[in-house]
């Protein structure tokens, strides 16, 4: 791509990306802080990756999903996972029409655009599968009927790290639908106090507006995918997977006993995606490899997955990746 083509892109970007700034001006007005877990939070609506957010009870991943979504004029809807649910409150079913003598379709919640799965692994199997079909296929089958989701459709999932009894936990191949896994931490002590001062009321007194439209949404989707991304920084992306995969071949020998499975191809989509994503919320027309190690940790941090030595030693898959990308060499 010339330099004349970039310089075009880039005005593009800029000019299509000019909602981000209101969006997070308008979702600043509810959340204190916690610019990292909303900057994602734009990046999975995007790229069109599902996200699941990990963190403690109380840190706003609920009321932060809530808040983006009010902010665009499309339909959303909370579902509250707990071990007595079924598939068909999630999906729908069939109920007998004594008028007719026939059964009609009763479409369930997933019928929306934006979904927050909340506390995701309270949830059964079978419960976890019928979401995450839907999540991969974008449809849902109610008897002998198919049923083609509405675009844009969105998955933003919670789970607590914590509190283990009574839950379900997403199997590895299933977490793996998820484009993002953002893990939520605790505010400063200074945004701590703004959150007392705005939110200590029994009242509640702000209400975030509608920014923007699906149509837009879908649109600047259209100019994330024009993104220029150099095939040396895909070759950068493929390296960065395969390391997780075959270590010693990056002279990372060190980590060959402490990865049990490292990321599949989906990765290395995945990570390409959401660094045009992540470039377009910057206002740029190609990606740099910063925005790779930028977005990389919550694209690979639930796809990499450590052995018992690495438990025995203590070791995340956080550290394993931290690890590649300090080698890794940069082009």
């Amino acid at each position: 791509m010339t330099t004349s083509e970039i310089t075009i892109l880039n005005e593009k970007v800029k000019r299509e990306s000019s909602f981000i700034e209101a969006v997070l001006l308008e979702t600043q007005k509810v959340i204190v802080g916690q610019k990292y877990l909303l900057e994602r939070l734009i990046v999975g609506l995007l790229a069109n990756g599902h996200i699941l957010l990990e963190g403690v009870p109380g840190l706003a991943k609920t009321t932060a999903v809530k808040t983006i979504a009010a902010t665009i004029r499309t339909k959303f809807q909370r579902l509250q996972f707990t071990p007595d649910m079924l598939p068909a409150d999630l999906t729908g079913t069939l109920i007998y029409d004594q008028r007719t003598s026939a059964f009609k379709v009763r479409k369930g919640p997933i019928f929306a655009n934006i979904i927050l799965a909340d506390e995701i692994n309270r949830a059964p199997a079978k419960v976890q599968s019928a979401l995450l079909e839907a999540m991969q296929e974008r449809q849902v089958t109610i008897g002998e009927e198919t049923f083609k989701l509405d675009d844009p459709f969105l998955v933003l999932a919670t789970q607590n790290p914590i509190e283990q009894e009574g839950t379900y936990p997403l199997p590895e191949a299933q977490v793996d639908r998820f484009m993002l896994k953002v893990k939520v931490d605790y505010p400063s002590k200074e945004e701590e106090l703004k959150i007392l001062q705005r939110m200590g009321f029994t009242k509640k007194i702000i209400e975030p507006q509608a920014i923007i439209t699906p149509e837009e949404l879908l649109r600047a989707r259209g100019v994330v995918d024009e993104i220029y991304i150099d095939e040396k920084i895909q070759k950068y992306i493929v390296d960065i997977v395969d390391a997780t995969r075959s270590p010693q071949a990056y002279g990372l020998g060190n980590l060959k006993s402490l990865i049990h499975y490292g990321a599949s191809p989906r990765a290395s989509i995945y990570l390409a995606v959401a660094a045009k994503a992540y470039a377009f919320l910057q206002g740029r027309g190609y990606v740099t490899p910063q925005d790779v190690k930028s977005i990389g940790m919550d694209v690979l941090r639930h796809r990499v997955i450590i052995s018992y030595e690495a438990e025995a030693e203590e070791k995340t898959s956080e550290d394993v990746i931290k690890t590649i990308f300090n080698e890794i060499a940069v082009p």
